[in-house]
């Protein structure tokens, strides 16, 4: 598996003694949204022979969070972890309290994210994980409203001081990525995860520039649009009630967005590819095209997903005029979360 560059030199020499110097990731990351239960029913020991062979096949990057399966899918990388040898870098998140999601420009940092509230939640993960430090602490959403003051980084900030976090990051909110740009630059986060994918590549136009220019890591997430960039699904498909998916592809969604992964079908077919690339492969290379990423986490749920996403790392990288070819599938369509 190959790896790429997560965060290095921009730490203070004050700091060598918290923070490794340089922390490189597998460029495949182990999406654990899954195997919390959020997208349908899902058995245990399938998830952890999931991570067992995730991590088998190379992969040191897990991404969870507190709301996949209420702490369920961090327990269940803590247990696999403890019968492993390897060093597993772990990113988890916290959400904010109870309220809008993502918050309104109207919410207070104060009632969403306050210092009292992180601090519990943020000791929550370290049980869940059973970890003394977080490799990695996310906020799971924010606000443009907040980056003038923005407070909940500066208590994340303290916790690292207090050695309970090692780095800082954002999940940006789906219908304003953008926002975490000036946290960037101010230096108030060392990685930033975003949604890159061919259907929306608006990060090209700024995000990742900027991410280039301060030394901030990347974690690309929905590389796959969730499922449907893998072309394995039909115009028709519905998924099940407690599938998050059923919400996602909602109405005409899943017709149109496979109407629009079959033409990128036939661009693998144009260039003569497809014996030697899935779709799936496309979407992950598509995403990994991009120096400034440092990862791009797949969800798996099971071992053939695992082996999937992971060969992708090894296959040589697509043609220079066959992404340039690629960037004609950027989708202008909203924010499906907000009911269109």
């Amino acid at each position: 598996m190959h790896t790429r560059l997560l965060s290095a030199s921009k730490w203070p020499a004050e700091a060598a003694n918290q923070v490794p110097p340089s922390i490189r990731v597998s460029e495949i990351g182990f999406g654990a949204w899954a195997i919390g239960g959020g997208w349908g029913q899902q058995q245990d020991a399938e998830s952890m022979l999931a991570l067992n062979a995730a991590i088998d096949r190379g992969v040191n990057f897990i991404d969870t969070a507190a709301v996949y399966g209420d702490g369920h899918s961090e327990k269940l990388i803590a247990e696999v972890l403890k019968s492993r040898s390897e060093e597993v870098f772990v990113a988890t998140k916290s959400p904010p309290a109870d309220g809008p999601w993502p918050p309104s420009p109207t919410c207070r940092w104060q009632d969403r994210y306050s210092a009292a509230y992180l601090r519990d939640n943020v000791n929550d993960r370290l049980q869940n994980l059973g970890v003394e430090r977080i490799d990695l602490l996310q906020l799971h959403t924010w606000t443009r409203a907040w980056n003038d003051d923005p407070q909940p980084l500066m208590v994340l900030h303290r916790l690292r001081d207090e050695g309970k976090i090692n780095l800082i990051g954002v999940s940006t909110p789906e219908h304003d990525q953008d926002c975490v740009i000036q946290l960037m630059r101010n230096g108030l986060v060392d990685v930033v995860q975003v949604i890159f994918n061919l259907f929306h590549q608006e990060p090209m136009a700024q995000l990742l520039p900027v991410a280039a220019e301060t030394g901030t890591g990347v974690i690309v997430r929905v590389a796959l649009d969730e499922g449907v960039l893998t072309g394995k699904y039909s115009a028709d498909h519905v998924f099940p009630e407690d599938d998050f998916r059923h919400r996602y592809f909602a109405g005409d969604r899943m017709q149109r967005s496979v109407e629009r992964a079959e033409a990128i079908r036939e661009d693998l077919a144009a260039f003569g590819l497809e014996e030697d690339y899935t779709m799936a492969d496309v979407a992950l290379k598509f995403a990994l095209s991009r120096p400034e990423v440092s990862t791009v986490i797949a969800g798996m749920r099971n071992v053939q997903q695992v082996e999937q996403n992971t060969r992708t790392s090894q296959l040589r990288d697509l043609p220079a005029d066959m992404l340039t070819l690629l960037e004609r599938h950027n989708w202008r369509r909203g924010v499906w979360y907000g009911g269109k």
